[in-house]
């Protein structure tokens, strides 16, 4: 982690940089870390990066939803006084991103979302069960294209949800709430600027997800990045901040 993580009451969270806010929310299995890179290109391109931390252990059980999660970052907005953002989410993040501006679409830019949960989520893929450390090694491994994608600091992390009791309660409640947490309806009333950047070999939301929210979201775009699975901003760096920063770059048009 290169950044300072701010802790201010119960919000964790990195800020950088100045300009058009972009707040970033990460998956169930990942970390802020993962966006370090978009952090950098971010902050040196003239806009404001801004990663809460999810309260995924924290939360209480029965908030522990997608639901709960974005009433949280609704709290975090209000508290951080942010208006006028982009949202930019992976995975679970991109779930909570939608139901975030489903609920609050006046506060929302646009969004930008990547291998995002809404729509179909292979579970079996997205979070191993326990088990030992080889096979939480090569569960975590599958979910890049690049099985070297997953750090021994990575697999330590999931190894750790994995064997923490509290930990996979709370991670299986979440993850089922994504599940029935079906957005397809909601999808065409969702009237903003939407950047969808999809692994061609995403395993744990096919390309076949990517499609259908570009058919479903009226004002979306959709880039492929190839050889990349679920994760492109930490598989593909240069190629997903070049995206991100033309598409950003022309919003202010």
């Amino acid at each position: 982690m290169n950044y300072e993580i701010k802790k201010e009451g119960k919000f964790r969270y990195i800020e950088e940089g100045e300009g058009t806010p972009v707040v970033i929310l990460h998956g169930l299995m990942g970390s802020l870390s993962n966006f370090d890179t978009v952090v950098e290109a971010l902050r040196k391109n003239g806009y404001r990066a801004i990663i809460p931390s999810l309260p995924l252990y924290t939360i209480s059980l029965l908030k522990a939803s997608v639901r709960g999660l974005s009433s949280f970052i609704h709290q975090f907005i209000k508290y951080k006084q942010i208006e006028d953002f982009f949202l930019l989410g992976n995975s679970l993040g991109g779930h909570i991103s939608l139901v975030f501006t489903k609920r609050h679409p006046e506060r929302v830019k646009g969004l930008i979302l990547t291998g995002s949960s809404g729509l179909y989520e292979n579970a079996g893929s997205s979070y191993p069960k326990r088990g030992s450390y080889e096979y939480v090694r090569e569960k975590t491994q599958e979910v890049f294209y690049d099985p070297a994608t997953a750090t021994p600091e990575l697999i330590d992390e999931v190894f750790d949800i994995v064997n923490n009791r509290a930990k996979v309660l709370h991670t299986l409640s979440i993850s089922k709430s994504a599940i029935r947490h079906n957005m397809e309806k909601d999808l065409p009333k969702i009237n903003k600027p939407t950047l969808l950047i999809w692994g061609k070999n995403d395993i744990v939301t096919p390309p076949e997800v990517a499609e259908q929210f570009h058919q479903l979201m009226p004002c979306s775009e959709l880039h492929w990045i190839d050889k990349c699975g679920h994760a492109p901003m930490m598989e593909h760096p240069i190629i997903f901040n070049r995206t991100l920063l033309e598409w950003l770059d022309r919003q202010k048009g």
